[in-house]
């Protein structure tokens, strides 16, 4: 396959350039975030883009490489609470850089298969027990429309225009190099030697944690686009497994060590449901098992944190 992945130096880029190059694909880069040619190259990445997903820049890169068969759309908003800050930026991030996208493919590209990375934030509240991808969408948080807008316009160019695309709608990732949400965020606090960790919500709250190397696996495995009579189709980037904040938290002090205590806020912050946890029976009927127990990975990103801290 010759990939371009959009958003290629963000969390989930950075592991994903790996994992396709690691597997012989071609693999190029574009989105925000200057990379030097070493870095690109230790990422698996032949060359990068650092700019805007638009006409000007998808053809100077078509131009230098040929066309793609493939392009993974990482791009776009990664904070809830940065799309109830400042909307409009997480707009653009998300919804005006796939329209951009889906309009240059229909042009220049209309062979291409898209993998479009959306969330389970499109889905909402008031959800007990593993959610469907039939279920109805009902975001809380102007990330989550922008995530269910994006998924419409990708349906909207399968439809219209043939363009192959799959969503894959991601639940709780982390892992190596996250720098931001929960995990760092209690990580940051053990390393202050904080002895009280007063964390927001009740502690009760629900998600599906993937490690973020497993997510790099299952994209890559269905890359493969659907067949010309289904041209769109959404799957659940989530384990089926879900686990509690306050287990997850009690965790990560276990693996660091300490004997920090924890208190909950009982106040949830806006757009942040009490559940969401995947039915993975489409992932089990392709045959994709998720190789990183939650035990393991936790204890990998203390790990990780610690050395990069040091």
């Amino acid at each position: 396959m010759i990939v371009w992945i959009t958003g290629a130096n963000g969390f989930i880029g950075r592991h994903l350039a790996h994992e396709l190059a690691g597997v012989g694909h071609v693999v190029h880069g574009i989105g925000h975030g200057a990379l030097d040619a070493t870095e690109a190259r230790r990422l698996g990445l032949q060359s990068s883009i650092n700019g805007e997903i638009d006409g000007a820049n998808l053809n100077a890169l078509a131009a230098a490489h040929g066309l793609p068969t493939h392009i993974f759309h990482l791009a776009g908003g990664s904070s809830v609470g940065v799309s109830i800050e400042r909307p409009f930026e997480d707009f653009s991030r998300t919804v005006a850089s796939t329209a951009r996208l889906l309009e240059w493919l229909r042009g220049s590209a209309p062979n291409c298969a898209v993998i479009a990375t959306s969330s389970a934030a499109v889905y909402g509240a008031d959800h007990f027990g593993p959610i469907a991808e039939t279920a109805t969408p009902a975001p809380m948080s102007p990330y989550g429309q922008h995530k269910f807008m994006m998924e419409q316009l990708c349906r909207s160019y399968a439809q219209s225009f043939g363009i192959r695309c799959t969503i894959v709608r991601l639940f709780s990732v982390y892992g190596p190099n996250l720098r931001k949400q929960l995990l760092w965020d209690i990580c940051s606090r053990l390393q202050a030697k904080e002895q009280l960790l007063t964390l927001g919500g009740t502690g009760i709250e629900i998600r599906d944690w993937t490690d973020v190397r497993d997510v790099a696996r299952l994209l890559a495995r269905i890359a493969e686009p659907p067949s010309p009579q289904a041209s769109f189709r959404v799957i659940n980037g989530g384990s089926g497994r879900g686990t509690s904040v306050s287990d997850i938290a009690a965790s990560l002090i276990r693996r660091w060590g300490s004997n920090t205590k924890v208190r909950h806020s009982g106040v949830s912050r806006p757009g942040d449901p009490a559940s969401l946890l995947a039915d993975d029976a489409m992932l089990r009927q392709i045959g994709f098992k998720w190789r990183i127990p939650l035990d393991q990975g936790l204890a990998d990103y203390v790990t990780w944190f610690k050395e990069q801290a040091s």
